[in-house]
């Protein structure tokens, strides 16, 4: 019997140390994505949302009664519409009214022009040569300024019924109107917006009023367009808190050189705080909490290493390493979660 038990341990032992040795011989590589470190750029933002607004607008309407002809785009080849791109002084609507016209009297006053013009030249001439009396030459200048006023104006009342375009833009409101139908005073003809510069109103907490200043850089996207990150700037930050609210208000200007906001549109701003440059940055999701202090790995010689940082400036997405990482060591981005420190690793792209 004890014979028989020296022989089952000796079997044990035999087998066990067997064991060790396959153990040993296989060595198991955990598979990691890395990226090596380069000097890069931070900045701490400050989120916030509003809806954008067309920093210029204009609604023209009816100022004198007449007929409706809408015209014809040049480069579209067919009747204006909304979303035509316009420049500053494009006739868009032509409005046909005989009466006014005929009161108006535009050739009339610039003929009257004309002949009070050539007057005054002539008595100007004459007063040189001692011709006429200081008076006489007076009432002359008068006349003719008296003739360029009337004229000025009759060309104010005739262009009342010519609807052009306040400024380069894009039409956005244009209501239909039977071509040749009588549109009465008052009655709106179109809208134009400038949204290649975008306004917006925000309000921020009380806490960042010593951070938020005239001309601060913004960042402005939309969620529908991520890719597309647009520049702005504070236009002017308030010095006064609501009470209520326990707020103060800033105003934004957002350029928008390609039309890719529109106005009304919900937008995320991002306002730059505080803003750094060729330094470590690392992405967030990578650091892990440990009872040390922030860790994480890097990649030496298919051996990842664990290293404690000291993080600075900080962002959603992204944090700067001040302390613990150096440039051009390879940082573990993905397979970090299962890794402990000398952990064997293969790393794959």
């Amino acid at each position: 019997m004890k014979k028989n038990i020296i022989i089952g341990i000796s079997f044990i032992l035999l087998f066990s140390c067997g064991g060790d040795e396959g153990s040993a011989g296989l060595e198991v590589k955990l598979p990691v994505s890395i990226m090596e470190i380069k000097p890069s750029y931070i900045a701490e933002y400050l989120d916030n949302t509003a809806t954008v607004q067309a920093v210029k607008e204009a609604e023209l309407s009816v100022e004198v009664k007449g007929f409706y002809f809408l015209q014809t785009n040049p480069l579209t080849k067919k009747p204006y519409t909304p979303g035509d791109y316009v420049k500053k002084g494009t006739l868009i609507i032509r409005l046909e009214n005989p009466e006014h016209v005929s009161s108006v009297r535009l050739e009339s006053e610039k003929l009257n022009l004309d002949i009070s013009k050539r007057e005054y030249e002539k008595q100007k001439s004459l007063y040189d040569k001692g011709g006429v009396t200081l008076r006489e030459l007076i009432n002359s200048e008068r006349t003719y300024v008296d003739a360029q006023y009337s004229y000025d104006n009759a060309l104010l009342q005739m262009r009342k019924l010519e609807i052009r375009a306040p400024f380069d833009g894009v039409i956005v409101d244009l209501p239909f109107y039977s071509r040749g139908s009588e549109v009465q005073t008052g009655s709106n003809l179109l809208k134009v917006m400038d949204y290649s510069q975008l306004y917006a109103e925000v309000s921020y907490p009380a806490a960042e009023i010593g951070r938020i200043k005239k001309s601060q850089p913004v960042k402005a996207m939309h969620y529908t367009l991520p890719k597309d990150t647009l520049d702005g700037v504070v236009d002017y930050a308030s010095p006064a808190i609501d009470a209520d609210t326990r707020t103060f208000k800033a105003g934004i200007t957002i350029q928008n050189p390609d039309l890719i906001l529109r106005p009304g549109m919900f937008v995320k701003l991002q306002t730059v705080i505080e803003e750094l440059d060729s330094v470590i940055v690392i992405p967030k999701e990578i650091i892990l909490t440990k009872r040390g202090g922030k860790t994480v790995f890097i990649v030496n010689k298919e051996e990842a290493l664990s290293r404690v940082i000291t993080t600075g400036l900080e962002n959603e997405k992204q944090a700067q390493v001040v302390e613990g990482l150096k440039f051009d060591e390879r940082l573990v981005i993905k397979g970090f979660e299962t890794l402990q420190n000398h952990s064997k690793v293969k790393i794959i792209r």
